[in-house]
């Protein structure tokens, strides 16, 4: 999935608080962390627009693509 696909005309809901992060999941069904020690002082609303969150959206991306590339590194 690529970032333009989630973030375009999408929005994205709180769903829970889990380990310091807050989690959001976008209308498509992409769920992603959003860690409070990095929000400082800022308000996260229940729902805010998808491209919003880019940053978080963005990191969590690379995240699970180099989790695939070490279980496939792994694997062989």
């Amino acid at each position: 999935m690529q970032i333009k696909d989630i973030v375009k005309d999408q929005n994205a809901h709180f769903v829970f608080f889990r380990d310091q992060c807050l989690f959001y999941e976008t209308d498509n069904g992409f769920q992603f962390p959003v860690p409070v020690t990095e929000t400082g002082s800022a308000t996260f609303n229940s729902e805010e627009k998808a491209i919003l969150l880019m940053r978080y959206i963005r990191k969590h991306l690379a995240s699970t693509a180099a989790a695939r590339a070490a279980q496939h590194s792994s694997q062989e």
